[in-house]
């Protein structure tokens, strides 16, 4: 089933007396469980392209549907109430509350659904136990490593079970080790959950990782690869 359909896209932002042109005729789909990236170097149009399946932003031509929603025709308020209902976000640069608990900044989207205490308690702890962070939820960010960080802000986006998450160079401040870490914890929610992952990465670490592989170029796409799992855990394309 595809959750993202995308069709014809063309995103143009004004620039003097003239517009520039992000995003040329980008027509894809996602699949439901997808773990997916956008790759590309950077002016490439992949965290426009992220911004407008996260109705962060709106096409200027063509149609992006997300989860039967058309993006176009969405208001501010019923954006909002798609990213809060089915989204999760992870940037590269957390985007934590410093003065709020590990526990506090996991527990703020379910706050937002107005889901009562009992069960965000059971949900905020089953995602810091996802990111093995369970002994840390009374910490705060200052007192964290960038990698610890990193699993908080996984556990945020994942702690709704959202249908997609976003990530942006997710693990861009984060160095190899950190970074595998990462990748995996992600990888195992996406096939535990069938949580659908679509990154914008330009990170060889983030790369490899990925069961699909959308490369674009100067607003367009350039390939699109689909990668198959081999039995020793390396990945071949697939035509």
């Amino acid at each position: 089933m595809h959750i993202i359909r995308i069709k014809n896209l063309t995103k143009r932002f004004p620039m003097g007396k003239g517009a520039f042109t992000a995003l040329r005729n980008v027509s894809l789909n996602f699949a439901e469980g997808e773990f997916a990236g956008l790759i590309g170097p950077s002016g490439s149009g992949k965290t426009t392209l992220l911004n407008i399946i996260g109705s962060l932003d709106a096409p200027s031509d063509g149609s992006v549907e997300v989860l039967g929603q058309s993006i176009g025709a969405l208001n501010a308020k019923e954006a909002a109430r798609l990213r809060k209902e089915n989204m999760g976000f992870i940037f590269q640069s957390y985007n934590l509350l410093q003065v709020h608990t590990v526990y506090e900044n996991v527990e703020f989207p379910l706050l937002l659904l107005k889901f009562g205490a009992d069960k965000r308690r059971k949900m905020v702890l089953d995602a810091l136990e996802w990111v093995g962070l369970t002994d840390k939820e009374k910490s705060k960010p200052p007192q964290l490593s960038g990698g610890e960080c990193q699993r908080v802000a996984i556990a945020r986006a994942m702690v709704k079970r959202p249908a997609m998450v976003l990530a942006d160079e997710p693990t861009a401040n984060l160095d190899a080790a950190n970074s595998h870490n990462i990748l995996k914890t992600m990888e195992k929610l996406n096939r535990e959950l069938k949580t659908t992952f679509v990154f914008a990465t330009h990170d060889d670490k983030v790369i490899n990782y990925l069961q699909r592989k959308i490369f674009l170029l100067d607003g367009r796409v350039d390939k699109d690869e689909t990668i198959r799992p081999t039995t020793t855990g390396d990945h071949v394309a697939r035509n």
